[in-house]
C-alpha cells in the first residue's frame, strides 16, 4: 500500500500517517527503509522539492506495531510537538488483541519498568527499583471472539514497550508478540497493537487536531472493528 492511500492528516506542517506492521519510523542498524524515507519521497513527488526534505520525528512506534505516525514537515512545528510528546499534552489511544480475558472488563495499571538493554525488552515491577520508571495505562475490554479479546488502552506515560511489558505483567500477551510470551507468531511477523486514536492542540495553527485509523485488514481485526462499531 503506498503512502498517499495511508495519509490520515497533512497541512502545512503535519503528515501523519497510517504505519503498517514491520514499518520502521526511522532508520536502524538494519539499514531497511523506513517509513520516513517513504514519506520523503512522496514530498519530493508531490510537491516538486529538489535535494533534502525536511522531515521531523516527534514520536516512534515499535516496528512490529502499526497506526499513527506523526511527522513534522517544519522545525517550528517538530520543537513543540517534541515537547508536548514528552509531556501529556497528547492523548494515545491504543488497540491491543490479547489471548486472554483481562482480569477486570476495566481498570487501570501501575508499574515500574526497567529496560533491559540486551534483549531489548521491558520488564515491570510492582515496587519502584533502581533505574525504574513509573509506567501507567488504562484499558478496557471492547469486543471478543472465542479465542482472543480486543482492549481499548489509553497511556498516561510514554515508556519503552510499555504496552506490551505491563500487559504480559498481568499474563496478557499480545497476538503475535513472541518477546512477550505469545505462543506463536503472526503471519506477516507483527503483533497486533495499534496505534488507533491521538489527539492534540496543533502545533502551530493551535486547533484541535484528532486523527482515528484503522488497523490493517485482516479477517481478525475486521471482525472485531465490525462489533465495536456496531
Amino acid at each position: 500500500m503506498g503512502i498517499q492511500e495511508r495519509i490520515l492528516f497533512e497541512d502545512n506542517h503535519l503528515l501523519v500517517l497510517n504505519k503498517l506492521c514491520g514499518e520502521l519510523v526511522q532508520g536502524d542498524a538494519t539499514g531497511d527503509q523506513t517509513l520516513a524515507d517513504k514519506a520523503k519521497q512522496y514530498l519530493r513527488d508531490t510537491y516538486h522539492k529538489e535535494g533534502n526534505v525536511y522531515l521531523g520525528i516527534p514520536h516512534r512506534l515499535d516496528r512490529p506495531t502499526s497506526g499513527i505516525v506523526v511527522y513534522a514537515k517544519t522545525e517550528k512545528a517538530l520543537v513543540r510537538l517534541n515537547e508536548m510528546f514528552k509531556g501529556s499534552a497528547v492523548k494515545k489511544i491504543y488497540w491491543a488483541i490479547v489471548d486472554k480475558v483481562p482480569p477486570q472488563d476495566e481498570g487501570t495499571l501501575v508499574h515500574y519498568l526497567i529496560r533491559d538493554p540486551k534483549p531489548n525488552k521491558s520488564i515491570a515491577t510492582p515496587v519502584e527499583r533502581k533505574g525504574s520508571k513509573l509506567a501507567k495505562l488504562d484499558y478496557r475490554l471492547i469486543a471478543s471472539s472465542k479465542t482472543y479479546f480486543l482492549l481499548e488502552i489509553q497511556l498516561h506515560t510514554g515508556r519503552h514497550h510499555q504496552i506490551r511489558a505491563q500487559l504480559a505483567a498481568i499474563g496478557l500477551h499480545i497476538k503475535g508478540d513472541l518477546k512477550y510470551g505469545a505462543s506463536r507468531s503472526n503471519p506477516d511477523g507483527g503483533i497486533c497493537l495499534h496505534a488507533r486514536k491521538i489527539s492534540f492542540l496543533h502545533p502551530v495553527k493551535k486547533t484541535e487536531v484528532e486523527i482515528v485509523a484503522d488497523p490493517q485488514h485482516d479477517n481478525l481485526w475486521d471482525a472485531f472493528l465490525q462489533q465495536v462499531e456496531r
